[in-house]
């Protein structure tokens, strides 16, 4: 019944490209770390599954605004921030 009653706004990303097929970016963004986790069955030690994650989210962030990869993992913080504009 709901899927009916609101069938042109759940259908809308056949017909506009803009629009996501799902909008659970937050799950995506955590997949990566998980399938990490299960090739290699754990993180050996506490820091090492910081850092990726932090690399990850870096990567994350260089694709959604659509910076260039290897120019971002090698900018400082504070060139990321400035690029970004929150500096």
């Amino acid at each position: 019944m709901r899927l009916q009653e609101y069938q042109e706004v759940t259908s809308r990303f056949l017909t506009d490209p803009e629009v996501p097929f799902t909008n659970n970016q937050a799950e995506n963004d955590l997949r990566m770390m998980r399938v990490r986790q299960r090739i290699s069955g754990c993180f050996r030690t506490s820091q090492g599954a910081k850092d990726y994650a932090v690399l990850r989210s870096i990567v994350n962030t260089a694709k959604k605004q659509s910076l260039d990869l290897v120019e971002t993992v090698m900018s400082s913080p504070d060139q990321l921030l400035a690029k970004i504009g929150l500096k």
